[in-house]
């Protein structure tokens, strides 16, 4: 099964040298065993676009979509044989980046 770990943050580019190391680690980790399908960060909010075409014409606004202290600063994508495993890998990259992980599962 393929799990989202949505990485949970406050700020932008606050990453420390030691998370750093650590979320490499985690990477080769998972990236060894397959259990790595893909993992980025992503940019600030303020930095986002938002598109809207359900109505007569495209809307496009600048900035997220939600306004909110937390958002979501980058991802892994995850393979993994169980709800369990994806739960304690979860735990293992929250570890890492020293971020919360909001697991969430592929339809």
């Amino acid at each position: 099964m393929r799990y989202l770990f949505a990485v949970i943050d406050n700020q932008t580019n606050s990453g420390t040298r030691e998370e750093t190391v650590a979320i490499d680690a985690f990477n080769d980790k998972i990236a060894a065993s397959g259990q790595r399908l893909m993992a980025a960060g992503l940019v600030a909010p303020r930095d986002a676009k938002v598109f809207d075409n359900r109505g007569d014409q495209a809307l496009v606004s600048d900035g997220p979509i939600n306004q909110t202290n937390e958002y979501m600063s980058g991802f892994w994508i995850i393979d993994a044989a169980t709800d369990t495993l994806a739960h304690e890998l979860a735990a293992e990259a929250s570890k890492a980046c020293n971020r919360r992980i909001e697991v969430r599962r592929f339809l």
